[in-house]
């Protein structure tokens, strides 16, 4: 596209509905917007529990110049974890068999506030702060395009000529954009927070052969340090979602909360690793997830007991690829929908109370009590079970199933079928 071109569709962005944390950044982003688009520009600022004070974002986008109407502070904590935590925590989502995509969760969310946004205020454009190297931009972009077809998108990181940290605030200095003292050097490492879990990535953590310095971890204390006592705790469940917790009942961001901190004082829910980013690099990151740790073990328990084996064990077939396409940032698409479906008939029956002890990292399960148990103690136990199992009908089914494998066996031996 020539500058003469691109310079044409800028000049046709009339409003844009920015993601806004009130941060540097996105400050940043705020007046280069107004700079470069000669934009009319909204922010929007979710609280989804990143544990800060929302009230300085909106002070910092009437200072840069945007007007009260156009300023939009909203807490979504409650739909957060009622509508896209707990669905996700149905498929007992782990992408690559460890991460609970705190991250990717939240994006189709603030995406969709966004776009609500746009409608209500004639915006024809929507903007993110995520840089080009990762995976929030296709989360943001995916989600805009599924909710909006023709909503057009500004991505800063990918489109402005700053190549250092020095250049952005030089920027900041030049437009008078308040600077933290702790924002003038370069980060030691980049966070990302909401009620499911905290992120951390980049500086400091770069090198996946060198430990995490004990700073980067800011929802835990760590293992070693969690008291030397058991915690005993009850959640209750009600077709698969976390109710209540030890008999109270409870909202589901209320919930969510308590869990954070009893998993944060018993050392629960640290995570090192090293994943496969959508775009195709390997990241390394250290993620927090004291109360998502804490409900999966939960959860899982609940339907050992309330589950039939089948549905079970086919949720598990799935629960990958339902897990990557969160990652990838699919939560709009047809296949995700479909298969929240199925993992929603599962979780019919998935009710009863699940009681742990929490103990220096450790989430220990010890019992489980529903009244749509599939548990018989008849059946299972070695004591006399008044025929309600016949074990010598095991002797048919074994040989039933090993018929296969002797006629293999036979024929690799050589001999007759």
């Amino acid at each position: 596209m020539s500058v003469a071109q691109t310079s044409a569709a800028k000049s046709k962005i009339k409003k844009v509905v920015l993601a806004y944390s009130g941060g540097l950044d996105t400050s940043i982003i705020l007046k280069w917007l107004q700079e470069t688009y000669q934009a009319e520009v909204i922010t929007f600022t979710a609280d989804l529990g990143q544990g800060e004070e929302l009230n300085p974002a909106r002070k910092k986008a009437e200072l840069l110049g945007i007007k009260k109407e156009n300023i939009f502070i909203e807490d979504i904590r409650e739909e957060f974890i009622r509508d896209y935590v707990f669905p996700m925590f149905r498929a007992n989502a782990v992408y690559e068999g460890v991460y609970l995509l705190g991250t990717s969760i939240a994006r189709p969310l603030i995406a969709k506030k966004q776009i609500e946004i746009a409608r209500k205020m004639g915006a024809d454009a929507v903007c993110h702060g995520a840089t080009g190297k990762g995976n929030d931009q296709v989360r943001f972009e995916l989600s805009y395009y599924a909710l909006e077809p023709s909503i057009k998108i500004i991505a800063p990181w990918r489109e402005w000529a700053f190549k250092s940290r020095e250049h952005l605030i030089e920027f900041a200095e030049k437009h008078q954009i308040p600077i933290a003292k702790d924002k003038r050097g370069e980060a030691p490492f980049s966070v990302d927070a909401n009620l499911l879990h905290s992120s951390s990535e980049g500086k400091v953590l770069e090198d996946p052969n060198v430990e995490a310095p004990p700073y980067v971890y800011q929802r835990t204390i760590s293992p070693m340090d969690a008291p030397d006592k058991v915690t005993e705790i009850t959640i209750g469940f009600g077709k698969g979602d976390a109710v209540s917790l030890n008999g109270q009942k409870l909202s589901p961001a209320e919930l969510f909360a308590k869990l954070n901190d009893l998993g944060r004082d018993n050392g629960i829910g640290r995570l090192d690793l090293v994943e496969n980013r959508f775009v195709g690099m390997k990241s390394r990151g250290v993620y927090e997830t004291p109360g998502g740790t804490i409900l999966l073990t939960a959860h899982r328990a609940m339907e050992s007991i309330t589950l039939d084996r089948g549905a079970a064990h086919l949720k598990d077939e799935f629960m990958p690829r339902y897990a990557e396409l969160i990652y990838n940032g699919f939560w709009f698409a047809p296949e995700r929908e479909m298969l929240q479906a199925m993992i929603d008939k599962s979780q019919e029956h998935v009710e009863g109370e699940v009681r742990l002890k929490l103990y220096k990292g450790n989430v220990i399960v010890t019992g489980r009590d529903s009244k749509k148990s599939l548990y018989s103690s008849t059946l299972v136990t070695f004591e006399d079970d008044k025929g309600a199992y016949d074990q010598k009908d095991a002797e048919g089914f074994i040989r039933l199933n090993a018929l296969r494998l002797r006629t293999l066996a036979m024929r690799n031996k050589g001999g007759q079928h």
